[in-house]
């Protein structure tokens, strides 16, 4: 059993938080052997009595691998951060989840992301713009990252579903319950023709605190946060903080002075987040990022027949990591392989080289 299982494993006990497991990978290597932990190995790395001794009897192999079995059966492929798959920008902010649940198309874990957020009861202004600046990103070949929720988010994902876009849905619930319940069809969609992310596994009881965690992934795994229509208190604004953070792009759309959905987005302007007035104030920021062709990563697969470290390499940069170094550090390669992995990529003309060791897609 590998190390990632054993993650999941960890990350699917009730009482082990991200401190905790944190604490427990981070003491030493033994850990990828922790279903052969005693109840004193398990205090040892901070657990109490009582949560030491049920690790001790429940916390086994078979446990480990009913469980992983289970999510099989659903569909669900879990992601842990030690994991090539996880998406480099989420590994790159302050508290990464250890493990995220996927349903769908994995491939946008690496795809070029922007997310559009706003409120649960939008105007009909809101609406028309949210769907226009989804449309125009996903004709851009941009994947359109939201959270399914009731108003904006669900007005995004249908908009990239009905144009032949892509688009992910960042749950704030446990990784097999569609939410809201009048948001299942949409659900469904997204699972077939886009990709679902959970920090949350199977079975997972909700409570409101998991949405506001949830905003730290949808800013996390996107280039740029949008946001289209928000009130004073809206839970949109936590997002574009978790973005402004990470120092990832936040944008704002502007709206009536008047309108009680445009304080937020308005206040967002004052402080300093880009005015979106069409697509291209937003695609101007990516150019670099901009395959001319449009052909996506999967297409590129297709005519240029990449091998496993190609794709990985044109997936990287996709996502941006475009610096010869910075791809060294996070495929920890060594020099001569990452060197002729791009030169293959030069030759099969899917990606370029411009001065100062700086690589990008075509």
């Amino acid at each position: 059993m590998d190390k990632n299982e054993v993650l999941i494993a960890l990350h699917e006990v009730n009482g082990l938080g991200w401190r905790r497991i944190e604490e427990i990978v981070k003491r030493d290597a033994g850990w990828v052997q922790a279903y052969q932990f005693s109840a004193s190995d398990w205090m040892e790395r901070g657990l109490e009595a009582e949560l030491a001794l049920w690790m001790t009897q429940q916390f086994t192999l078979n446990w480990i691998e009913e469980r992983l079995e289970r999510m099989a059966r659903k569909r669900i492929r879990p992601v842990t951060i030690y994991h090539e798959k996880y998406p480099l920008l989420m590994k790159e902010t302050v508290r990464p989840p250890w493990v995220l649940y996927t349903i769908g198309d994995m491939k946008l874990l690496s795809a070029l992301s922007v997310a559009i957020v706003g409120t649960r009861i939008p105007t009909a202004y809101g609406r028309k713009v949210a769907a226009g600046l989804t449309k125009g990103l996903c004709d851009r070949g941009i994947t359109v990252v939201s959270g399914m929720a009731r108003g904006i988010d669900g007005v995004c994902h249908e908009a990239a579903l009905n144009c032949g876009g892509r688009t992910i849905a960042v749950l704030g619930t446990a990784i097999d319950i569609a939410y809201p319940p009048e948001h299942n069809s949409l659900y469904r969609r997204i699972a077939e023709s886009g990709l679902i992310i959970s920090e949350y596994p199977i079975g997972m009881k909700g409570h409101p605190g998991m949405f506001p965690q949830r905003n730290r992934i949808i800013a996390g795994i996107s280039r740029g946060t949008v946001v289209v229509e928000a009130d004073a208190r809206s839970g949109s604004l936590i997002t574009a903080d978790a973005a402004l953070e990470e120092d990832r792009d936040v944008f704002a759309v502007p709206g009536p002075i008047t309108s009680p959905k445009s304080r937020g987005t308005l206040e967002l302007l004052k402080q300093g987040a880009k005015m979106v007035t069409d697509v291209n104030d937003i695609l101007e920021e990516y150019q670099a990022f901009l395959s001319y062709s449009r052909v996506t990563s999967e297409k590129i697969s297709e005519v240029c027949e990449l091998t496993d470290e190609e794709q990985r390499i044109y997936d990287m940069l996709q996502q941006g990591i475009n610096h010869f170094d910075d791809l060294l550090l996070q495929t920890s390669w060594d020099f001569g392989l990452l060197h002729s992995v791009l030169l293959s990529l030069i030759m099969k003309k899917a990606a370029v080289q411009l001065p100062g060791s700086v690589y990008k897609i075509i």
